[in-house]
């Protein structure tokens, strides 16, 4: 199984555990007479299998992303992590751009006034420059996964 098959059955096995969560705790109690729209043993068994499931692909995948490179010296661990940083760096200066701005709505001359204490352009291009080096990784990441096998 290539790896980005195992992201997905990752994502849906979350997803299942979620929507199990949900329709148990619908059935996890009912009116003094009534049986409940579902048996919560059957839902708690089918939960507790989904979870070793999630629990043996996650080993998967993180072995086979601790061991596949990206490029020489680089393993998929590596990139992730920098993906990730550089999508919280992104989304930094994205805001502190947005907060330098300043838009001045004063009526009379009496209103304070603000000023940036950064520079809207730098902090705008930084977080363009980011975005820009995020996109280029995560599609060598994703094209990556598409090309190495799962570990067992």
């Amino acid at each position: 199984m290539k790896l980005a098959e195992a992201l997905i059955l990752r994502a849906d096995s979350q997803k299942r555990i979620e929507q199990l969560q949900q329709r148990l705790l619908r059935s996890a109690k009912v009116q003094e007479g009534d049986k409940p729209a579902e048996n919560p043993q059957t839902l708690l068994d089918e939960f507790e299998q989904t979870t070793i499931q999630l629990t043996r692909l996650i080993q998967q995948i993180n072995r086979t992303n601790s061991v596949v490179e990206l490029e020489k010296g680089v393993t998929l661990s590596d990139a992730l992590a920098v993906r990730d940083v550089q999508q919280i760096k992104q989304t930094f200066y994205r805001s502190l751009a947005q907060a330098a701005a300043i838009t001045q709505d004063r009526s009379t001359k009496s209103e304070v006034r603000f000023r940036s204490t950064v520079s809207v352009e730098t902090m705008q291009k930084q977080a363009d420059t980011l975005a820009r080096e995020h996109r280029e990784l995560d599609a060598k990441i994703q094209a990556l996964n598409w090309q190495a096998e799962l570990l067992e």
